[in-house]
């Protein structure tokens, strides 16, 4: 596939995702590196209005196989500016720390974007890959509207970070929301896909979101037919019971 034919899938591919009613659009500036903003801005700018485009700084990409945390206040600030430049936007709608540099201060990584926030860069901030520990400490900085964790329904290691979410009213973007599909293949999961006339990806996706009111799971594929299929998980709905079996 040439570079235009990949241009014009990925439009196909993005427009798609709104005509499901998809309206947020989680992506980083270490994706590709850089290559996941400019395609969301190359397919879709000048943006609907009801759209919201989060990105992520914090982590760089020396090569393909590493993913290396830099949280120094420089490197953000570089970070932030060319997220901007990439999305084609004046103000990042949620700007995520992507993970705490365990070589900077995390009062030092927060408090850049605190000051990027006040010069109108970014309207929110989130974080992702924390702590409560590390949830309370940020909040002491700046407002912090979302936490983005690794979470499914196999793997619930931040399952006091989702809850002191809630406590807040905080959003938790739970990543690699299927996990690596063993979920997907377990007795209990396939069961209730049978009897609801489902997808077993659709029953884990389902799960997530009787699971707690502030999850939003961020479903990634490249596939237009897996994307058609996690959209339909939004309206499906499971009873008490099935949650209880599940969980």
């Amino acid at each position: 596939m040439g570079p235009a034919a990949r241009s014009g899938w990925r439009e196909k591919f993005l427009r798609r995702a709104l005509d499901l009613g998809v309206n947020f659009i989680d992506t980083a500036d270490s994706y590709g590196p850089h290559t996941s903003e400019t395609c969301i801005a190359e397919a879709l700018h000048p943006y609907p209005g009801d759209l919201v485009i989060g990105t992520k700084g914090g982590l760089v990409r020396p090569s393909a196989s590493r993913w290396d945390p830099d949280g120094r206040p420089e490197q953000l600030r570089r970070a932030i500016d060319g997220s901007l430049k990439r999305l084609k936007l004046e103000c990042i709608d949620l700007y995520q720390l992507h993970a705490p540099d365990p070589k900077v201060p995390l009062a030092e990584s927060v408090g850049a974007l605190a000051d990027a926030q006040r010069a109108g860069k970014i309207r929110h901030l989130g974080l992702s890959n924390v702590s409560v520990k590390e949830l309370e400490a940020a909040r002491k900085i700046a407002p912090i509207v979302s936490v983005q964790n690794e979470y499914n329904i196999d793997l619930r290691e931040s399952e006091d970070v989702l809850e002191a979410c809630e406590r807040l009213g905080i959003a938790f973007i739970p990543w690699y929301p299927l996990g690596d599909g063993t979920a997907l293949k377990s007795r209990k999961v396939k069961r209730a896909a049978a009897k609801l006339g489902a997808t077993p990806a659709q029953v884990a996706l389902a799960w997530l979101l009787s699971h707690s009111p502030a999850m939003l799971p961020i479903p990634g594929t490249s596939s237009i037919t897996h994307l058609e299929e996690n959209a339909v998980a939004a309206a499906l709905r499971l009873s008490l019971q099935d949650v209880a079996e599940l969980t």
